[in-house]
C-alpha cells in the first residue's frame, strides 16, 4: 500500500531514529490497537476519550511496522524493536488526512460527497444503495464524516471499487473544505441549508458558506446538485464555474429532478419524477428531497429509471431518522439520531399530517449548539408543540423552555411533563401516560441527549 519513504514525503515527517530499509512496505493504517493487522502503520490520534499515543507499545506487540507520532512523544522501549520505523508529526490526525488524500488520488473513479443540514446519512446511504445495483460502492460507513472518519473511509479503497459514496459533516468553519480537499470529490451534493451548528457557523449565512466549500473544491467534471427549493442554494443555480443540477418540488423548468404528485400513507411515499413513479417505506417531505437527490446521482451514472425505482422500493432506511416503529403493540416515531430546528419541524409536520385514533405525543430532547438563538428556537418547538401534541415529556434545561413556551400557549398543564434525564422520560411515557395502540409517540432530541434510551420500553 505504502513504503515508509513515502509516508515520509505524504505527511512531511520528521524520521526518528535509522530504519534498516525505507522502502519497507506498510500494508494498511490503523489507528485503532485493537484491531491493527501485522504490517500496518499504528497513527497515534488523539481523540476525546483515548488518545492513541498510550496503546503504542500495544500496537507494536500486534505487528505495526511503522508508527506515527507527534512531536515530543518518546516511546520506551523502542531500542528494543529497531524494525520498527518511528515517525514523528505536528498533528497527526493532519497526517491521516494528508496519506488519504495521496491514497484517493491514485484512483480514477466518480467520487460523491453529500453535505448538507439535514438528510446527509439517508442521501449518502440511498445513493449507496441504488449505485450499488451495477457497481461496487465504497461508502462512509454509518456517520463516519469528520476529519478521521473520512480519511479511514478512503483508506479502504482499493481496485475493486467503481465509485464511492462520502458523506462530509461540520460543526466548525474551514472543515468542509480540509476534508473536500482531501477526498478530491467529482460530484459534490448539498441537501439544504438550515439553522444547525448556529454556536460556531453563526448564522445560515455562515452554514451556506460552511456547506458550499464542497463546491468550490470539486475536481472535474464538477458537478454541483443543488437543492432548488432552499432559499439560498437556488441562488447558486446560475453561478459559473461547477455544472449545476438541481432537484426539488418547484417549477418544472427550474428542478433537473422535480418530484410531482407526492402521495403519504401508512406504507409509505409516494411520488412521480420524470413521469417514473417511485415509492420509499418512510415519512416526510424531507425524504422525497433525499431521493430526487439519490435519483440524481444515479442517473449521472447512467442507471436507469426503473432499476433506481425498483431499488428505491427496498430501500431500509438508517435507524432513529424518522422511522415507524412498534414496541409490542404500541406505535412510534424513531427520530432520535439528532435534532436542530428544521428536522424538528419536520418531524413535527409528520407527526401533524398523520390520522390517528388515539394521542399525538412527543418526547423531545434538547437541540444542542444552536448558539444564542437556542432559547427562540426552543420556544418555537414550543409553540409547534402546542398546537400540534395531545401530551408533550421535554428532556433538558433546554427543552424546558419548550414546556414553558407550550403552557403559555394554552396547552393543558397536565399533559406537560419536565424532565432532566431520557430515563426519566422513559419511566413518563410508560408509566403514567397509559399508552395504548391508538396512540402515536415522536421522540426526538440532539445525538448526546441519548433519546434512544426512550425507545427501550419499560
Amino acid at each position: 500500500m505504502f513504503k515508509i519513504n513515502e509516508l515520509i514525503k505524504i505527511a512531511a515527517v520528521k524520521l526518528i531514529g535509522a530504519v534498516i530499509n525505507n522502502d519497507i512496505s506498510v500494508s494498511g493504517i490503523s489507528i485503532d490497537s485493537r484491531t491493527i493487522k501485522p504490517g500496518q502503520a499504528f497513527i497515534a490520534v488523539k481523540g476525546n476519550n483515548f488518545d492513541g499515543h498510550d496503546f503504542i507499545n500495544e500496537a507494536i506487540k500486534k505487528g505495526a511496522v511503522c508508527v506515527i507520532s507527534e512531536s515530543g512523544f518518546r516511546l520506551k522501549d523502542i531500542g528494543s524493536m529497531p524494525q520498527v520505523a518511528r515517525l514523528e508529526v505536528k498533528d497527526t490526525v493532519r497526517a491521516l488526512g494528508d496519506i488519504a488524500r495521496f491514497w484517493r488520488q491514485k484512483f480514477d473513479i466518480p467520487v460523491i460527497a453529500v453535505t448538507g443540514s439535514n438528510g446527509k446519512t439517508t442521501t449518502k446511504d440511498m445513493a449507496a444503495w441504488i449505485l450499488s445495483k451495477r457497481f461496487k460502492v465504497l461508502k462512509s460507513i454509518g456517520t463516519q464524516n469528520n476529519q478521521i472518519g473520512l480519511p479511514l473511509t478512503l483508506l479502504n479503497l482499493d481496485a475493486s471499487y467503481d465509485c464511492a459514496v462520502l458523506e462530509i459533516g461540520t460543526n466548525h468553519p474551514g472543515e468542509i473544505e480540509y476534508l473536500s480537499k482531501i477526498c478530491l470529490a467529482n460530484i459534490g451534493l448539498i441537501t439544504n441549508i438550515g439553522p444547525s451548528h448556529l454556536e460556531f457557523l453563526k448564522d445560515l449565512k455562515g452554514v451556506f458558506d460552511e456547506k458550499y466549500a464542497l463546491v468550490e473544491f470539486l475536481k472535474k467534471p464538477r458537478i454541483a446538485m443543488l437543492n432548488a427549493d432552499d432559499d439560498l442554494l437556488k441562488k447558486e443555480l446560475n453561478r459559473a464555474g461547477a455544472k449545476r443540477a438541481a432537484f426539488g418540488f418547484g417549477i418544472k423548468n427550474y428542478c433537473d429532478f422535480q418530484a410531482t404528485d407526492i402521495k403519504f400513507s401508512k406504507a409509505g411515499i409516494q411520488f412521480l419524477a420524470r413521469k417514473y413513479k417511485f415509492r420509499l417505506k418512510a415519512l416526510g417531505y424531507s425524504n422525497v428531497y433525499n431521493a430526487l437527490s439519490a435519483i440524481a446521482v444515479a442517473r449521472i451514472l447512467g442507471m436507469s429509471y426503473k432499476d433506481i425505482a425498483l431499488r428505491l422500493a427496498a430501500f431500509s432506511f438508517p435507524q432513529g431518522r424518522l422511522n415507524f416503529i412498534k414496541l409490542g403493540k404500541l406505535r412510534f416515531i424513531d427520530d432520535t439520531y439528532n435534532s436542530n430546528p428544521a428536522s424538528l419541524s419536520q418531524a413535527l409536520d409528520v407527526l401533524d399530517k398523520l390520522k390517528v385514533k388515539g394521542r399525538k405525543i412527543m418526547v423531545m430532547g434538547d437541540m444542542l449548539e444552536l448558539g444564542p438563538r437556542g432559547d427562540s428556537f426552543h420556544q418555537q418547538a414550543g409553540k409547534d408543540a402546542a398546537r400540534i401534541c395531545d401530551a408533550f415529556i421535554t428532556v433538558g434545561m433546554l427543552s424546558r423552555i419548550s414546556a414553558d413556551t407550550a403552557r403559555e400557549a394554552g396547552f393543558d398543564s397536565k399533559s406537560i411533563f419536565v424532565c432532566e434525564t431520557s430515563s426519566q422520560a422513559r419511566d413518563i411515557l410508560f408509566r403514567k401516560l397509559m399508552l395504548g395502540p391508538d396512540d402515536i409517540v415522536l421522540v426526538k432530541g440532539s445525538r448526546s441527549m441519548k433519546m434512544e434510551e426512550v425507545l427501550k420500553g419499560e
